[in-house]
């Protein structure tokens, strides 16, 4: 075999493990939960498998929001602070007003949104940087719901029964929140690769100059980006609440940081124009898994994060990898895109 043909070996091998990204997650989580199912049989019992989803719904839900952000080569820091002022302002509205499960759903949606548009708005037309502007509507919003807190909380003898019984209940093993974020996935991926505004979100991060020459309303679909993940995020605050059953000023502190390693690790460039939502989706599945897993292998919580971090720069890693190698074969003679 010829050097010129064993390149070109070597190179179709890395084009598959690049296309397959997704599979390599998937073996990945399969590999983990193995290896810890052999050490202790009750890793896979039916509630532990169910305390699992549980524990990934959440970050799934805000990992899908912010997956169509990240497309756009921006970033939303303050989706922590938005589930705390959705899930404080929900809960509160449900222990004065007994409202049903499903206006709590719209309300939540309803308070995200508006956080997201006024993200949108300060991006866009005051042309802060994503990571400033979000960044400080992290603190904005905290400072906020710990305002209306005011050191107070919201318990579960002050939630209506249905909306608690939504919370913890569940359909064939699988919770009800678990089968919200799955059902928001599935829509938020078929919005990326089927509608036109998704596929401008990915031009946006390829190019942003090129898609503005080509007619894509980047002000519309920046706004379109913020306002679903802030949805998103206020979604995710009922569900916390539900989940949760008691509700203070400090839920969903610090969860930024989970969400955003769960989006890189699943293969979401942070460079923008790249990734899916299914990426993301087991990217938070499988920080979830490794967060239960490491306690069972009685592994020191420091290689937790050590571990996390440590998918995070390789993500990144393979991201630069397939960015020079798709510039490079743009330059070569004969290269095309199809």
């Amino acid at each position: 075999m010829t050097a010129l043909a064993k390149a070109r070996t070597g190179s179709a091998g890395l084009d598959l493990v690049l296309r397959f990204r997704a599979l390599g997650l998937v073996v990945a989580l399969a590999v983990l939960v193995g290896v810890t199912t052999a050490l202790n049989p009750r890793f896979l019992s039916a509630q532990s498998v169910r305390d699992l989803l549980f524990a990934a719904a959440v970050t799934l839900l805000l990992a899908c929001g912010m997956t169509v952000v990240v497309l756009t080569r921006g970033i939303d820091l303050s989706v922590g602070s938005v589930l705390g002022l959705s899930a404080y302002v929900t809960g509160s509205a449900l222990s004065a007003t007994g409202m049903g499960t499903p206006l709590a759903l719209l309300l939540g949606l309803a308070v995200g949104a508006a956080c997201g548009a006024l993200n949108g708005a300060v991006i866009h037309f005051g042309r802060v940087p994503p990571l400033v502007a979000t960044l400080g509507m992290l603190y904005v919003l905290r400072g906020v719901v710990y305002f209306i807190a005011g050191g107070s909380r919201i318990n579960a003898s002050d939630l209506p029964r249905g909306f608690l019984d939504f919370g913890s209940g569940h359909v064939l093993g699988v919770p009800y929140l678990f089968a919200v974020s799955v059902l928001v996935l599935a829509a938020v991926a078929v919005f990326l690769g089927r509608y036109r505004a998704g596929r401008d979100l990915y031009a946006l991060g390829s190019n942003p100059e090129a898609a503005r020459l080509a007619g894509v309303p980047a002000g519309r679909r920046l706004m379109t980006a913020y306002v679903l993940s802030g949805a998103l995020a206020g979604l995710g605050g009922v569900l916390y609440a539900a989940r949760f059953g008691t509700v203070d000023a400090s839920a969903g502190y610090g969860m930024e940081l989970d969400v955003v390693a769960a989006v890189v690790v699943g293969g979401v460039a942070i460079f923008g124009g790249s990734g899916t939502a299914l990426g993301a989706g087991l990217g938070a599945l499988l920080l979830t898994v490794i967060d239960n897993a490491l306690p069972v292998l009685r592994i020191d919580q420091f290689w937790q994060q050590a571990i996390v971090g440590a998918l995070i720069l390789a993500a990144i890693a393979l991201d630069r990898l397939v960015s020079v190698r798709a510039a490079r074969a743009l330059r070569t003679k004969g290269s095309h895109v199809d």
